[in-house]
């Protein structure tokens, strides 16, 4: 069964950069799209970006687009997606989770139907 792990959370200064991972274990993520969501404290969480499961399409909630980056590494040494996260303020303070489900269903981080979900990773942006 896939599973999902994020990695890469942490503190940061206003303007800075942090690369958040998402590692799977027990199945390939080459069959997947792969979305990243966030939830921030008092907050319903919400989507951030997609990636189809070729790396051929993505898509990005507009308060990121031209900040964040998502990107996926589909070899079976590597078997992960990312996110690139430039500019951060503190606005973008949340747990961001990593979710894998059949395509990117939905547009402009109003993303469902991801089946499963890994435990996330606590991005902090402060000074």
């Amino acid at each position: 069964q896939l599973q999902l792990v994020e990695s890469g959370g942490g503190l940061v200064q206003p303007g800075g950069s942090l690369r958040l991972s998402c590692a799977a274990s027990g199945s390939t993520l080459e069959n997947y799209a792969i979305g990243w969501f966030r939830q921030a404290p008092g907050a319903e969480r919400e989507g951030v970006a997609c990636i189809s499961s070729s790396g051929g399409s993505s898509d990005y909630r507009d308060s990121v687009k031209d900040r964040f980056t998502i990107s996926r590494d589909n070899d079976v040494d590597k078997n992960a997606v990312y996110l690139q996260m430039n500019s951060l303020n503190p606005e973008d303070t949340a747990v961001y989770y990593c979710a894998a489900g059949p395509w990117c269903r939905g547009v402009r981080g109003h993303y469902w139907g991801m089946e499963n979900w890994g435990k996330g990773t606590l991005v902090t942006v402060s000074s």
